[in-house]
């Protein structure tokens, strides 16, 4: 199999496990059984250590000691700030209206590409960010104005998942250098070492107070599908993927998370479907189709 056509793969299984994510985060932090932090630096504690693990098996890379800043700020932005602001937006977000604030992720890759590699931003893509513009400002004036209090997304939600989407474009844009300079394996022992040292302060308490036995089966199951699947794997799939494919490409991709998402999430009972949203949802990806598929980004992709 051609390399590209693993990176396109390897992008579409880790979008398709980020779509159930957001299900899975949905019902971890619903719960309360633990603070955003704290299910954060369990995150990245956990697959720190299975990258570290598997890092012991391999030949060992040397990483150039001007890279660490680099490392530390794609650790920053591409992991904490990033998940961050996803486990604390997400009690405050439905499923449905979380995957379509994160699928205006080629847009803002569109002005990371026109600022860091100076592609030029043309009518057609403006056009497209006005669109989706327009669809966000509708979701957000239709969420803050539902009757249905038990699941009304806030403000304060929509806005933190969209910080969530611009750190991770971000991450996408600006750190491919370093990214295909080293293994996969290489990078993410760094990125994960770098996440959990940041946030260990701030949930060690919790973490040593935490009751364990109060959880029950299927909290542990849905933790262990957050570790293993939604950010060990995913986060040795998208560089992998960022290696063999252009960081457009890649973020076009983020079109699979809510479809997983909002088939899951009507599927399960936590969302259900408004001409609303539907209307803001065909907006947003309207606009974000004339982006991605403007003729400076199909020329460069």
């Amino acid at each position: 199999m051609k390399g590209n056509t693993l990176g396109h793969l390897a992008c579409f299984v880790a979008y398709t496990i980020f779509g159930i994510n957001i299900i899975v985060c949905k019902d971890l932090t619903t719960s309360q059984l633990l603070s955003p932090v704290a299910l954060f630096c369990l995150r990245s504690l956990g697959a720190g250590l299975l990258f570290w693990l598997i890092g012991s098996f391999l030949p060992k890379e040397k990483v150039d000691r001007k890279d660490y800043l680099k490392i530390f700020m794609a650790a920053v932005l591409g992991f904490f700030l990033t998940q961050m602001t996803f486990l604390i937006a997400i009690p405050s977000i439905t499923p449905m209206d979380c995957s379509i604030v994160t699928s205006l992720s080629p847009i803002y890759t569109m002005f990371i590409a026109y600022f860091a590699l100076r592609e030029p931003i043309t009518l057609r893509k403006a056009g497209g960010v006005a669109l989706s513009f327009c669809g966000i400002v509708y979701l957000i004036l239709n969420s803050a104005t539902g009757a249905d209090t038990s699941v009304q997304t806030s403000v304060w939600g929509l806005l933190l998942m969209i910080a969530n989407s611009l750190c991770f474009s971000l991450y996408l844009g600006l750190f491919k250098p370093t990214i295909c300079k080293y293994s996969v394996i290489t990078f993410m022992k760094w990125i994960f070492l770098f996440s959990t040292l940041l946030a260990l302060p701030m949930a060690v308490g919790e973490l040593v107070m935490f009751d364990y036995s109060v959880p029950d089966n299927v909290y542990w199951t849905e933790l262990a599908f957050l570790i293993i699947c939604s950010t060990f794997i995913t986060y040795f799939l998208i560089p992998f993927g960022q290696k063999r494919i252009r960081p457009t490409l890649v973020s076009m991709y983020s079109y699979v998370q809510p479809i997983v998402a909002i088939a899951v999430s009507i599927c399960v009972g936590m969302d259900t479907l408004s001409w609303q949203k539907v209307l803001a949802a065909a907006t947003v990806f309207g606009g974000v189709v004339l982006v991605t598929y403007s003729r400076s980004v199909l020329a460069k992709s």
